[in-house]
Order: structure tokens, then sequence, then C-alpha cells
């Protein structure tokens, strides 16, 4: 009896998450009956980013400020190999996460060589000098970036011209990437990375090369916010230097405070929150960041662990606080 006791709440955790997950696609495939898809994609695509960030901040403790880098240059590279080169969507956003892949491991190997301020300040600093490489190159066209980006057909049959078809698009590649997030965390890669940020001192003792593991989670996180930066062109057809200014990684790093570092669907969240204050409150007298500066003030001051952390450590204790009650009532 006492076995089946505490078996009972990891059983209600599985079927809350596996209902959770039904929810989340049932709402993803029903949202543009609702919402614009636009929108919806750019929400996508921000989740994404800030999810892939995550990786850095939540999993791997490094407060890393050069993400745009890796958004808005697989962005320009995608934009160039489609409308310059002819290349198709696929072809297309496979180029921009290789593009993101290999300046990820440039900034890295460099980074990581640093901790805490001066690994942000570093990855700050080298976001700065990649932000101006894009704006004196040619095919960037400086301010005015690579405009009517084309949608070519995905594997020649998918209309991505059609808004609701790419939608979908967005959303099975948004899934995978997502599934990767998820796959990297609940491995011993992501059980390593967990101890590395906790104690490094006492898991470089214990044998592990902690520089490696930094490098390669700095990496993947480059390569999935280069698929977001590369999603994005397709769904507004431009790619410009707001994209890899400093001022992106800043407002990613907002998101995914306000949803929860640490938390796996945290930084979505966190996403969602900001990019409908911008879109819902722009038309107000009122600027925009006010109302962002007062819903991360809120943030702060009641769920320190973000939206999501704070839902979460909730039902743990909960869950917990039930398994203790049964656990009194057999005895």
């Amino acid at each position: 009896m006492l076995a089946k006791t505490q078996v009972c709440p990891l059983h209600r955790r599985m079927y809350a998450k596996l209902a959770l997950l039904a929810a989340g696609l049932a709402l993803l495939a029903a949202a543009p009956m609702f919402l614009y898809p636009v929108f919806l994609m750019k929400l996508l695509c921000f989740g994404l980013f800030a999810a892939a960030l995550n990786l850095v901040l939540g999993y791997g403790g490094m407060v890393a400020f050069g993400h745009a880098t890796f958004f808005g240059g697989a962005a320009y590279v995608t934009a160039h190999a489609i409308k310059e080169w002819g290349f198709g969507a696929g072809s297309g956003l496979m180029i921009g996460v290789a593009f993101a892949l290999v300046a990820g491991f440039l900034m890295g190997i460099i980074a990581i060589r640093r901790q805490g301020f001066y690994f942000a300040m570093t990855t700050l600093a080298l976001s700065q000098m990649a932000y101006f490489a894009f704006f004196q190159a040619p095919f960037t066209n400086a301010e005015d970036g690579i405009q009517r980006v084309p949608r070519p057909n995905f594997l020649g049959f998918v209309p991505l011209a059609d808004n609701l078809a790419l939608y979908y698009f967005v959303v099975a590649v948004f899934l995978i990437g997502m599934a990767v997030i998820w796959r990297v965390i609940h491995s011993p890669f992501g059980a390593s990375m967990t101890a590395i940020r906790e104690n490094e001192m006492r898991t470089l003792s214990l044998g592990y090369r902690v520089n490696r593991y930094k490098l390669t989670v700095f990496v993947i996180s480059a390569g999935l916010s280069g698929l977001a930066g590369s999603l994005k062109v397709l769904v507004f057809q431009i790619a410009t230097l707001t994209d890899v200014a400093w001022q992106m990684s800043g407002e990613v790093i907002l998101m995914t405070l306000l949803g929860g570092v640490g938390t796996f669907l945290g930084p979505v969240i966190g996403a969602a929150l900001v990019l409908t204050i911008q879109n819902y409150m722009a038309s107000t007298s009122v600027p925009v960041t006010i109302f962002i500066g007062a819903a991360f003030i809120i943030c702060v001051m009641l769920f320190r662990k973000g939206i999501v952390g704070e839902i979460d450590a909730f039902m743990r204790r909960e869950w917990a606080a039930d398994s203790i009650r049964k656990k009194v009532e057999l005895q």
C-alpha cells in the first residue's frame, strides 16, 4: 500500500503533462480561427528564440547578451540565400541554422573562458562587433535590410505564400525545435549542465570537462536561435538590423525572465506576454515600454521564479502535501 501511494503522485504528474500537451496541440491547431496568423507565427518564432536562450540562461547558468547575432544573422543569411541565390524554404532554413551554429561556436569558444559578469560582457562585445559587421556588409543593405524575401514552396508542393499554410509549417518547425530542447534537458547531458549550473567547481572536481559542456549547450542554443530567426524571415519577408541589435538580446532575456528561467514552457509564455503587450498596447498614447516594465516589476514582486516557475512550484508543493496526507491516513 505504501509503494502504491508513492507512485500515485508520479502518475498524476505524468497525466497532467500529457493533458497539457494535448491541450497545447489542440490550441495550436485551432488558434488561426480566432487570432491573426501572422501574430501567432511571430509569437512562435520568439517563443522558440526565448526557449533556445533558456538552454544557456536557465540550464547552463550563463547570462548571454549575444544571441541577437544568431537570430538576426541567420535571418540575413536565409533572406539572402532565398532571394539572391534561389534556394528553397527548407534549404534556406538549413543555411541559416548552419551559420548560427558556426557563429555560436566561434563566439562560445571565446566567451566560455570567462564566468558571470565577464561572460555576459564578452558576449555583448562580440555581438556588437557582429552588428557593425552586418551594418557594413554590402549584402545586408544597411538600414534598408533585405526586403521582399519570397516564400518558395516547401518541398515543391506546400504553398508558403498562403498565411495559413505557412502557419502550420511554422508550428511544425516550432514543435521540432521544442522537441530538441526537451530532449537536451531530459538527457544525461542536461543533467550534467544542471550540475554545472549548481556547483561548477564540484562538477569540475568530479572529472567533467566543464568548458566542453558549456560550449556544446551554447552552440545548440545558437543553432535553435538561428532557426527562429530564419523562420521570422519567412513570416515577415524582411531581415533588418533590428534583429541583430543588442536590444533584441535584452528583449529575449526579459521574455525568459517573465515566463520562468529554467522551465520548459516558461520562455514561450513570457514571449507571448511581451508580444501581446506590444501588439495590443501600441495604439495607446502611453509608451509600450511602460507596460512591459510594469509587467516585469509585478513579476519580480509577486512571481520571483517567473509565471510558469511559480505555478510549477505551487503544483509540486500541492502534490507533496497530498502524498504526505495519504501516508498519514494509511498509518
